[in-house]
């Protein structure tokens, strides 16, 4: 077996395609990606360079793992940062990117091998049902792909983590994603079904908290869960598995495309949200007034404070997270930001390729 980010033999790559994956047509957030290293990324974004698609390791050959693919025993990775260890090997795929304005990683255009779609892997999980499997948590999947065929909404809603790729086990969560606002409408009708999907009450609140503190810190019980309260989330009838669902932005929507982004500094400060109309969607950016500067990496911080004027967070928990009027305890970066955009000026945000610090943001009330 190769050690993580070294190249297989030609012989050991996938012989024929999965049937969730195929040919590249359009790249969008939240899919994933093989390389010929036989490493999987998962896609981050919808603006990448010319050389690279943006993403982080999802899954990767180790003996230490606990799924098979291609034949192969393959380990899950579920922090962003630790991809840029696993691809050590590989300076390759560290690549900086403009519009987040840091270093991050990806896989070059020319290393894809297979593109896995999340809109293909819902049409193909329907019209072949058996590559579910027969586990319960497969059957509710199954039980909620159905519904959103049969509300015409198969084009808006997509299937990704563990089922995206076929490594998912008798207690994989249900990820899901729509696009754009009629994708967000159509999902919001699919939780609201309460023959398919259950929410959060009761006591299974406390497995949400325990779920969602792990990096979430300093959230207080009932600001996390009133946080939580307003994401696409719940519990499946069948086998209690956590489903989820991520927006994010429709085809064609350019609001991160000419943006470019400069560092400038980390600083932790209390905010009022203004504005959460674009806050909905992954990438989220929400208009945001400085109240208070609790710390900070520049100097003279309060005089950064009166300009900065928006949230951006790259993190998925913190889309449709906030509303007009709430306070936020943020940490993140302070950059600025420049575009042909109305996202203009200094700007805090939050992105999963830190190293060394975990940008968050909590309701504060």
């Amino acid at each position: 077996m190769s050690a993580p980010g070294t190249s297989t033999p030609p012989s050991s790559r996938p012989s024929t395609p999965s049937p969730l994956g195929r040919a590249l047509p359009t790249v969008r957030d939240r899919d994933y990606l093989l390389d010929r290293s036989g490493v999987i990324f998962k896609v981050i974004g919808d603006v990448h360079p010319d050389s690279h698609w943006l993403g982080y390791v999802k899954y990767y050959p180790d003996e230490r793992g606990d799924r098979t693919l291609f034949g192969k025993t393959y380990r899950q990775n579920t922090v962003v940062s630790k991809a840029f260890g696993i691809l050590a090997d590989r300076p390759e795929c560290y690549v900086y990117s403009p519009a987040i304005g840091c270093v991050i990683t990806g896989v070059p255009r020319e290393d894809v091998v297979l593109h896995y779609s999340c809109r293909h892997a819902l049409t193909a999980l329907h019209r072949s049902a058996d590559l579910l499997g027969g586990s319960p948590v497969s059957k509710d999947l199954g039980a909620v792909i159905d519904w959103i065929t049969g509300e015409g909404a198969a084009d808006v809603i997509g299937v990704t983590g563990s089922f995206l790729v076929g490594v998912a086990g008798p207690r994989s969560d249900i990820d899901l994603v729509c696009y754009g606002p009629r994708g967000y409408e159509a999902a919001r009708a699919l939780f609201a079904e309460r023959s398919l999907i259950r929410p959060y009450e009761g006591e299974s609140l406390t497995r949400l908290y325990l779920r969602r503190a792990r990096y979430m810190a300093g959230s207080s019980f009932d600001m996390l869960l009133r946080q939580e309260a307003r994401k696409l989330q719940g519990l499946t009838i069948g086998s209690g598995a956590h489903i989820n669902c991520e927006p994010l932005r429709a085809d064609g929507d350019r609001t991160f495309h000419d943006v470019v982004a400069q560092e400038v500094g980390q600083i932790s400060v209390l905010a009022r949200i203004t504005d959460h109309r674009q806050g909905l969607a992954t990438p989220a950016s929400y208009g945001i007034e400085v109240e208070t500067v609790i710390a900070s990496t520049i100097d003279e911080a309060e005089v950064f404070a009166r300009r900065i004027t928006h949230l951006r967070s790259y993190l998925g928990a913190y889309t449709g997270a906030f509303r007009e009027g709430d306070t936020v305890h943020l940490s993140g970066r302070l950059v600025h930001m420049q575009g042909r955009g109305g996202i203009r000026g200094f700007a805090i945000e939050l992105t999963p390729w830190s190293a060394t610090e975990s940008y968050l943001a909590s309701l504060a009330r």
